[in-house]
């Protein structure tokens, strides 16, 4: 029996969803009110609606995604690398590498353009910062950047299982990387040279915005490195960071009908 595009990428969301919290709750990284008790169910509630709104979103205006792109492009023979007959598997990975830096550089944008940061900010906006942190964009971002990724898709002809793998990757690796679990010091100064880990990605979350723009990178972290966003450590150390926006503070910046008018809302 086939399986559907869409049943794998929810059976792999659920599996790491459910490992990365089960992490977070037998070792935690941080230990802050933001991150437990009322104001956790709080935010959980607002986080995972968001991904729900964000996908009913996406089904009614982009109802073919990034895999329904990558199969219509294959069926009608578009983009680079059916022109030029490359192989599959040597198209495939590098459709993989540069949709992986596409979305690191749609992140960057998403911090200097100020429209955009309006939209993006959001998802900093999030005072803990726990695996459900990696599932709070606002619907109309997702829907943005489906769009960017679908048009770089196209462009490449990237192979469909390419892009299935991408976009289990995409989502896996940013639940990873936003989950407060604690990982042995000698384990992610390894793992930071090959993928985005928590403390990696953390400094990025921080309300200082020397250090809220580093550190853009959700899987390879190469890209900050080669063009200079790489922050190792933030300076008041993990525990002593402050986590969010210094302008949206409290218990409101964990408020569904908050966090969906925020885009509109002026400071």
């Amino acid at each position: 029996m086939e399986i559907s595009e869409a049943t794998i990428r929810l059976a792999a969301f659920l599996i790491i969803f459910a490992a990365m919290a089960g992490y977070e709750l037998w070792s935690p990284r941080l230990e802050r009110d933001e991150m437990r008790g009322a104001m956790k169910s709080k935010r959980w509630f607002t986080n995972l609606s968001m991904v729900v709104l964000s996908s009913i979103c996406l089904r009614i205006i982009f109802p073919a995604a990034a895999v329904g792109t990558a199969i219509y492009a294959q069926d009608q023979g578009l983009g680079l690398f059916p022109a030029l007959g490359i192989a599959p598997v040597v198209a495939g990975i590098a459709s993989f590498v540069i949709l992986d830096f596409a979305v690191w550089l749609e992140h960057v944008v998403s911090h200097k353009i100020p429209l955009l940061w309006r939209i993006h900010r959001m998802h900093h906006a999030d005072n803990g910062f726990d695996v459900t942190t990696a599932l709070r964009f606002h619907p109309i971002e997702i829907v943005l950047s489906m769009f960017w990724k679908a048009g770089i898709i196209i462009a490449l002809g990237a192979p469909v299982a390419s892009v299935l793998v991408f976009e289990i990757v995409l989502n896996g690796t940013a639940m990873f990387n936003h989950s407060n679990i604690n990982l042995p010091q000698s384990v992610d100064r390894l793992l930071r040279m090959v993928i985005v880990t928590p403390d990696m990605h953390r400094v990025h979350h921080s309300s200082t915005p020397r250090e809220t723009n580093s550190n853009y990178g959700f899987n390879f972290p190469f890209w900050d490195r080669l063009f200079q966003t790489y922050n190792a450590q933030p300076k008041l150390g993990h525990d002593g960071m402050e986590i969010g926006l210094k302008e949206f503070r409290g218990p409101k910046s964990a408020g569904l009908l908050w966090a969906l008018r925020l885009p509109f809302t002026r400071l």
